[in-house]
C-alpha cells in the first residue's frame, strides 16, 4: 500500500478521467494493468474468495482466508482513493467479488469454466443487472424486465440503469435478474441469467454520473434490452430462484463495501487530525477547540464500534452461513450503520478543510462521494433498518427475557390504594387548606 498505492493515487484518478473524455470505449488505466499483475505475481490475489467457496472450484484460487481475516485486509486496502483503487490492483473489487461468489455457488461446471475461471484469473470483468429506472427496486419482487421462454432461449426485453461496471470494455458477462413467469408466487417470479456483453439485443444508452462524475471506465450504465436472445442453459440454478440468489449475492458484497468503508473512515480521521493540528484559529489550534476533539473522539468511537460489528458480522458468516437469521440481521445492520457513519466523519473532516475540503486537492471529495454512494447501492438504509427491525422483533418473540415483563401492580378488589377522594382529611392538613384558602381571599 505505502510503495505501490498510496503513491500512485493522485495517477490513477487522472488516468481514469481521462478515459471518460471522448470515447465510449473504456480499457483499464495502464497504471491498474502494472499493479495488477505485480499483485498477481506476489499472491495477493483473490483474496476475497472465502475458504468454502474457493473448495467449490478445486481450491485452486484465493488465499485460503475466512471472511473474518480477509475484513483485516479489506479494510487495509480500503484507505486507499478512490475506495477500491487497491482492491481492482487485486481482483477484489465489486461487483466482479459478488458474482464471482454468485456463479462459484450457483452456476453449472459449464458456466464456472466459461464464465468463472478468466474473471478469477483477472482476464475479464462482470456486472451485475438488477435495478431499474421504472420500479422501486429496493424490493425485489418488483423487477420487471421481461424474459420469456421461445423453444430452447429466453428473450429478454426490458431496461436496467445504474448497472456498475457494464461500461468496461473488459466486461464480458453480466447477471441479469427478470422475470420469467409472472404468475408463480411473488418470490418466485425472478430467475438470474448469465447473459454473454457481445450478445445481440444490448444497447448502452449512457454512463450515469455520481455527483457528476462517470467513474470512468468502470461506470454505471443505463441499458436497453431489445429482443436479446440468451440459451436457456443461461439460468442460473434454476428458474425462479433468482430472489434466493440475490439475497445470497448481497451478503458477501454488501459486507465488502462495509469493509473498505471503514478504511474510508480512518482515511478521513487522520487527513482530520492532521489539518487540526496545522491549522490556528483565533489564536489557538483547531486541535485545541474542545469542540473538535469531542468530533475527533467521536469518531473513534464510531469507527471502532462500526469495525466491531463488521468483524462480528463476518464471523458469523463463516460459522453459520449468510442464511442464518442473526448473520442477514448483522449484515443489514452494518449496511445502514457503515456508511452513514463514513459520511458523516468525512463531511466533519471536510468541514475542518474549509474551502480544501470541497476540491480535488484532499481525497475528501471522493471519500465523501463513495460514502452518499452506499447508503443506496445494494439497497438504500431504510430498506436494511427494515429488514434489521423485523427480525429484531420475531428474535424477541422468543427471547429468554420476553417472559419478564413489567412491574405492573396487581390490579384486582386487593391492590393497594393511595386513599379515596371522599376520605375525611385529617384535621391538621384540613386547617392547613383552611388557612391557604383564607389568604387567597384576602
Amino acid at each position: 500500500m505505502h510503495e505501490r498505492i498510496y503513491p500512485n493515487e493522485v495517477e490513477f484518478l487522472k488516468q481514469c478521467h481521462a478515459q471518460g473524455k471522448g470515447t465510449s470505449e473504456w480499457t483499464h488505466p495502464p497504471l491498474i494493468v502494472d499493479l495488477m499483475r505485480e499483485a498477481k505475481a506476489a499472491g495477493l490475489w483473490n483474496l476475497f474468495l472465502p475458504a468454502d467457496t474457493a473448495a467449490l472450484v478445486g481450491g485452486k484460487y484465493g488465499g485460503g482466508l475466512t471472511n473474518l481475516q480477509y475484513a483485516d485486509l479489506c479494510e487495509i486496502m480500503g484507505t486507499s482513493v478512490h475506495a477500491e483503487f487497491a482492491a481492482q490492483a487485486t481482483n477484489c473489487t465489486s461487483p466482479d467479488t459478488g458474482n464471482m461468489e454468485t456463479i462459484a455457488r450457483f452456476g453449472s461446471e459449464e458456466q464456472k469454466r466459461r464464465w468463472l475461471d478468466p474473471l478469477l484469473a483477472g482476464e475479464i470483468r462482470s456486472c451485475f443487472a438488477m435495478t431499474e429506472p421504472d420500479v422501486a427496486s429496493s424490493d425485489a419482487t418488483n423487477v420487471s424486465v421481461d424474459i420469456r421462454g421461445d423453444g430452447d432461449d429466453y428473450v429478454v426485453n426490458g431496461r436496467k440503469w445504474w448497472i456498475t461496471g457494464a461500461g468496461s470494455l473488459h466486461c464480458k458477462v453480466m447477471i441479469l435478474m427478470g422475470k420469467t413467469d409472472v404468475d408463480a408466487p411473488p418470490h418466485a417470479q425472478q430467475s438470474m441469467l448469465l447473459v454473454p456483453m457481445d450478445a445481440p439485443g444490448i444497447r448502452l444508452v449512457r454512463p450515469l454520473t455520481v455527483f457528476g462524475d462517470d467513474d470512468a471506465p468502470k461506470g454505471h450504465m443505463e441499458m436497453v434490452f431489445e429482443d436479446l436472445r440468451v440459451p436457456k442453459d443461461s439460468v442460473l440454478w434454476e428458474p425462479g430462484k433468482g430472489f434466493e440468489i440475490a439475497q445470497r449475492r448481497l451478503g458477501p458484497g454488501r459486507i465488502h463495501h462495509c469493509m473498505r468503508a471503514i478504511g474510508q473512515c480512518e482515511r478521513a480521521l487522520s487527513l482530520m487530525c492532521a489539518r487540526a493540528e496545522s491549522r490556528v484559529a483565533f489564536g489557538k489550534p483547531l486541535a485545541a477547540r474542545d469542540g473538535v476533539l469531542e468530533d475527533v473522539a467521536r469518531a473513534r468511537g464510531d469507527i471502532d464500534a462500526a469495525r466491531h460489528l463488521v468483524r462480528e458480522a463476518a464471523h458469523l458468516m463463516d460459522a453459520k452461513g449468510n442464511t442464518d437469521a442473526h448473520t442477514r440481521q448483522l449484515l443489514s445492520i452494518v449496511k445502514a450503520l457503515v456508511p452513514a457513519t463514513l459520511q458523516r466523519i468525512a463531511d466533519q473532516a471536510m468541514q475542518l478543510h474549509g474551502a480544501a475540503g470541497l476540491c480535488a486537492d484532499t481525497p475528501l471529495v471522493h471519500i465523501f462521494a463513495a460514502a452518499r454512494i452506499l447508503r443506496i447501492a445494494d439497497g438504500p438504509d431504510a430498506v436494511h433498518w427494515r429488514k434489521a427491525g423485523q427480525m429484531e422483533f420475531k428474535q424477541q418473540r422468543s427471547s429468554r427475557l420476553a417472559p419478564l415483563g413489567l412491574y405492573t401492580p396487581p390490579r384486582d378488589a386487593n391492590e393497594p390504594h393511595f386513599r379515596y377522594t371522599t376520605d375525611a382529611v385529617s384535621p391538621a392538613k384540613q386547617a392547613e387548606l383552611d388557612a391557604f384558602e383564607a389568604l387567597m381571599r384576602e
